[in-house]
């Protein structure tokens, strides 16, 4: 998914507002919530279920506003800022909560992202690491993919030094069904610029994420 965008300003502060994000912009479609509602049903009464009892007859719509929710991020603004003072070390966001869709199975996977950048020219509302988590997170999904989805994005908006971003989850396609186990976390990673290259901000960057100091 590489959503698309209007053009940025500037405003008297330096502040940059960057392209207003549309999240279904990579090819996936809008919810049809009607033809949604119809198909959700169909699966309901193809599993077995009864739609007139009580408890099952709102049931369609009530799957088709969860995963309407699930599937759907709120557009923002990246705003960005100079980076008058020239900070040169690592910004870090820990523990961002998440919550996904495995695209294999449809169900969900959920955890923490650790997001950090090393400012070039320009530095970042931190608020915003966490609306581009949402952002991606907010579609059917592999942890795989979107671990690289928010680095390389950050990586091409942003164009700061390095870019690290860790996430740390757990699959119910794993502790529901299948092998069945509950509590394991799978750990995925993606490094850019002096994050990966540079041995001393890569060690920094992955003892401020793993090592919790």
């Amino acid at each position: 998914m590489n959503p698309s965008h209007l053009a940025a300003g500037v405003d008297g502060h330096g502040a940059r507002a960057a392209p207003r994000l549309t999240p279904l912009a990579g090819g996936r479609r809008p919810v049809d919530r009607v033809a949604a509602e119809l198909a959700a049903a169909d699966l309901l009464v193809a599993l077995g279920a009864d739609l007139h009892a009580d408890g099952v007859r709102d049931t369609p719509r009530r799957m088709v506003a969860a995963y309407g929710e699930l599937l759907t991020a709120k557009p923002f603004n990246l705003t960005t800022f100079p980076n008058d003072e020239a900070y040169d070390e690592l910004v870090v966001v820990r523990e961002i909560p998440f919550r996904s869709l495995c695209m294999h199975h449809v169900l969900p996977f959920y955890g923490v992202a650790h997001v950090a950048y090393l400012p070039a020219e320009r530095i970042l509302g931190l608020s915003k690491l966490a609306r581009v988590v949402e952002l991606f997170s907010r579609d059917l999904q592999v942890q795989e993919r979107l671990t690289t989805q928010i680095a390389g994005w950050l990586h091409e908006q942003l164009q700061p030094k390095g870019v690290g971003v860790v996430l740390e989850a757990e699959h119910l396609c794993m502790s529901l069904r299948g092998v069945r186990t509950p509590g394991a976390k799978t750990v995925t990673s993606a490094l850019h610029g002096l994050v990966r290259d540079d041995p001393r901000t890569r060690e920094e960057f992955l003892t401020l994420t793993h090592g919790r100091t």
